[in-house]
C-alpha cells in the first residue's frame, strides 16, 4: 500500500510483524526507549508527511508504560504532519472501567479516550470492547471488530461433535455475547450465576434451609392424595353437545323494574355479605363456583369442557423439564463442595440454635438473615440491578468465610460445553463455572474460550491444573509470556493478524468493513 506506514509498539511486536507480512510491507522505523528515571522516549526515523499512519499497540504486563508510549507516538506523528493517524488496539486498556462502581469512582475508559483525542488520533480499530457502548466515549470513528467469526471457525474445524455442544455464560453480564455465538453455530446456550449475598457469620445458609424442606414436596403430595372430593364437586360434563331445550338455565333474580327502569344495585358491605343467611344456605363448592366463573353459562360450559375421561398416570402425563434444567450447587472458596459439606458461614451460635430448636421453622429463623436481605449497592439499589462483572466475582472466592450458591441454567449432561467471555484475567470464576457444569451438570468436556487472554498472576497455571477444564482458547490480542505459553498444554492461541491486516487495508482504501463481521462456513 502506497503512502502507508505501520508503526509497532513495544507491547506486541510479533503481531505487528505478522500484520505487515500479510500486507506485503515492513514496519516503519522507530526508536522506543526509556530514560533512567522511567520516562518514555519516542524517535521516528522516517518521513511521515502526508502519510496514512497506523500505530499498533495493545495492552501488556506494563500497561501504563504501553499507554504512555502510544500517546507519545501519536503525538509525534501528528507533529510530523501525518495525513491520518489510526490507532490499532487489539485489546483496549482500561476497558473494564467503563462505568462508575462507587460515588467517587472514575470512568477511566472515557478518560483514556479523551487522551487519545488530545494526542491527535483520527480513527480507532479495536477488537471486542468490554462494553460496546464505550464507542460513545470517542470523538472519532471507532471500528469495534469481533473475534467471533474466528472462534466459530476454529470450533467447527477442531471440536469433534460440536453440533451437540452448549454455549454457557459464566455470569449474567455475558449472556449477549454467548447467545450471539450460539446463534452463529445453531447451538443451545446456558448460564452460570453465583449469589454473592450469602455472607456473614450468623446467617442461615440455603443448604440448611433446603435440608429441612427436602420432604416438604412429598408430604404435600400425600396430603393432597388424602382429600376426598364428592361427586357433586365435579363440574357437569357432557359426552355430546346438549340441546338448548334440555338444559335448565338458572336465572338470576333481578329487582323488579319500575316504569321500565331497573333500579341501581345496592352496594353491600363485607360484613353484610358474610352474615347473609341466604348466601350461606346456597353456598356452592369452591371447585364448582370457580368452574362456573371461568365457563359462564351452563350452555357455554357444555361446549367448552371436554368429556370426562379415565384418570391417567401422573408420571407419564406430567413432566417437569424446566426444573431439571436448573441445577444448584454450593461454592466454597471458588470450588464446588458436596451438599453435606459444613458451611463456613454457620457459626457456633447458629449451630447450637439449630440443635436446641429442631422444631423451629427454618424460614422464621432466617427471616432476619442477610440471605433474604440483599446488601445495598454503592450507587443505590441492590446487586441484582448491576451486571455481574468477573473482577467483582473474584473478591469472594478468596474469602474462606464466604459460601455462595451457584446455579446452572440449561441442560449440559453428556455434552461438550463452551464457556465464553471476552477476557480471561483471574481463574476463579472460570474454574467455578467449569466445576459446576462438570460436577453438577454432567458435562463431558469443557472449553474455556475468550478473546483476550490477560492471565493475571498465576491464572494460567491454575487453569492448567484444573481437571474440569480440557482446553483454553484465546487470541493473540494480548501478549502472553512465551515460557508460560509453552508450559500450558491446554492453551490454544488463535491468530488475529489476518483480521487486523484486512481492516487496515479496507480502512486505507475506504472500503466497507462489513464483511469482517460475517461468518465463513468453509
Amino acid at each position: 500500500m502506497r503512502n502507508t506506514l505501520i508503526f509497532a509498539g513495544s507491547s506486541c511486536p510479533a503481531l505487528t510483524t505478522q500484520i505487515c507480512s500479510n500486507l506485503g510491507m515492513a514496519s516503519a522505523a522507530v526508536e522506543l526507549s526509556q530514560f533512567a528515571n522511567g520516562e518514555t522516549s519516542v524517535k521516528i526515523l522516517t518521513s511521515i508527511r502526508e502519510k496514512d499512519v497506523f500505530v499498533v499497540q495493545s495492552g501488556s504486563s506494563k500497561i501504563n508504560d504501553s499507554i504512555m508510549e502510544l500517546l507519545i507516538l501519536i503525538s509525534a506523528c501528528k507533529g510530523g504532519s501525518a495525513n491520518k493517524i489510526t490507532a490499532v488496539l487489539p485489546y483496549f486498556p482500561y476497558s473494564r472501567q467503563s462505568k462508575k462502581k462507587s460515588h467517587r469512582g472514575a470512568i477511566t475508559a472515557r478518560m483514556l479516550a479523551n487522551l487519545l483525542h488530545v494526542a491527535g488520533i483520527n480513527h480507532v480499530i479495536t477488537i471486542d470492547l468490554h462494553a460496546s457502548q464505550m464507542q460513545g466515549f470517542f470523538k472519532c470513528p471507532v471500528d469495534n471488530l469481533h473475534a467471533e467469526p474466528i472462534i466459530a471457525r476454529w470450533i467447527r474445524h477442531n471440536v469433534p461433535g460440536w453440533q451437540d455442544a452448549v454455549c454457557v455464560s459464566k455470569n449474567a453480564g455475558g449472556t449477549k455475547r454467548v447467545t450471539s455465538l450460539a446463534d452463529a453455530l445453531k447451538l443451545n446456550f446456558g448460564m452460570v450465576t453465583t449469589d454473592k449475598r450469602r455472607v456473614g457469620g450468623n446467617n442461615m445458609t440455603a443448604s440448611m434451609i433446603m435440608r429441612r424442606l427436602d420432604g416438604f414436596d412429598s408430604e404435600l403430595d400425600a396430603d393432597v392424595s388424602k382429600l376426598q372430593i364428592g361427586q357433586d364437586d365435579y363440574p357437569p360434563r357432557y359426552e355430546s353437545k346438549p340441546q338448548l331445550s334440555n338444559l335448565q338455565i338458572e336465572h338470576r333474580s333481578d329487582p323488579p323494574q319500575q316504569n321500565g327502569v331497573t333500579p341501581a344495585r345496592a352496594h353491600h358491605s363485607r360484613q353484610e355479605s358474610q352474615s347473609s343467611p341466604r348466601r350461606t344456605a346456597n353456598m356452592q363448592s369452591p371447585l364448582r363456583s370457580a368452574t362456573e366463573r371461568l365457563t359462564g353459562s351452563p350452555l357455554a360450559r357444555a361446549q367448552i369442557l371436554p368429556a370426562r375421561s379415565a384418570p391417567m398416570d401422573e408420571e407419564s402425563e406430567f413432566t417437569d423439564e424446566r426444573a431439571r434444567d436448573i441445577t444448584h450447587g454450593r461454592l466454597v472458596q471458588g470450588h464446588i463442595v458436596p451438599d453435606d459439606y459444613p458451611s463456613p458461614t454457620q457459626s457456633a451460635m447458629s449451630a447450637s440454635t439449630m440443635i436446641d430448636n429442631p422444631d423451629e421453622d427454618p424460614m422464621e429463623m432466617s427471616r432476619a438473615s442477610s440471605f433474604f436481605s440483599p446488601e445495598p449497592h454503592p450507587l443505590g439499589g441492590s446487586h441484582d440491578a448491576v451486571a455481574n462483572d468477573s473482577d467483582e466475582e473474584e473478591e469472594s472466592f478468596n474469602n474462606p468465610s464466604y459460601e455462595q450458591m451457584i446455579t446452572l441454567v440449561g441442560d449440559v449432561r453428556g455434552r461438550t460445553v463452551f464457556i465464553i467471555d471476552d477476557m480471561i484475567d483471574k481463574a476463579g470464576s472460570w474454574i467455578a463455572a467449569a466445576e459446576c457444569v462438570v460436577k453438577r451438570g454432567g458435562a463431558k468436556k469443557v472449553y474455556c474460550i475468550a478473546t483476550h487472554g490477560l492471565f493475571g498472576g498465576d491464572a494460567l497455571e491454575e487453569l492448567q491444573e484444573c481437571d474440569c477444564i480440557d482446553t483454553i482458547v484465546v487470541t493473540n490480542s494480548f501478549p502472553i509470556v512465551p515460557e508460560k505459553a509453552r508450559a500450558t498444554k491446554k492453551l490454544v492461541t488463535l491468530d488475529l493478524s489476518n483480521l487486523l491486516s484486512e481492516a487496515i487495508r479496507r480502512n486505507h482504501y475506504g472500503e466497507s468493513i462489513s464483511p469482517l463481521f460475517s461468518h465463513s462456513y468453509d
